[in-house]
């Protein structure tokens, strides 16, 4: 149990993205240009069955008349934090300032939102369950009324 505040230190003092300014994204596959593959088919590892034509199918380029489709927008957590508190340089209560906004008042505000607008559908959809004139609410209303169940009289 005594080794483990020492350790706790020792982690932290390795991790390299917990520096006072924050460093460049690391490396991603969109930096770079796309690596040709080349298969080499030996015959000693085909059987009789035509496996090779569907290997070589799957990492031949496509010859459709399409061109390439736009690389993927890097969402991982880590690269758009370090974005987002790149403006605050270094300064600690800026960078706490942005974290609050992003990690805590953001969601809340969102979650607020969307919680609105489901309880706001609920109050209109248990009007709007009998008193339309399309068909779903009159199939509704005859069904209640086949069962002689109570329709509600207030919206």
């Amino acid at each position: 149990m005594a080794d483990i505040a020492p350790l706790a230190a020792q982690t932290l003092a390795q991790d390299t993205h917990l520096t006072s300014t924050p460093s460049t994204a690391p490396p991603t596959s969109a930096d770079s240009a796309p690596k040709s593959v080349v298969v080499g088919v030996g015959h000693d590892s085909i059987d009789d069955d035509d496996d090779a034509s569907i290997t070589l199918s799957l990492v031949e380029e496509p010859h459709s008349g399409g061109g390439r489709l736009p690389t993927l927008p890097d969402l991982r957590f880590e690269q758009s934090y370090l974005a987002s508190i790149a403006a605050a340089e270094g300064v600690w209560w800026k960078i706490a300032l942005i974290t609050l906004k992003d990690q805590c008042l953001m969601p809340l505000l969102q979650g607020v939102g969307y919680n609105l607008f489901v309880m706001g559908f609920r109050v209109w959809n248990r009007g709007a369950k009998f008193a339309g004139a399309g068909v779903g609410a009159r199939v509704r209303r005859w069904w209640w009324g086949v069962n002689n169940w109570d329709i509600p009289r207030r919206y």
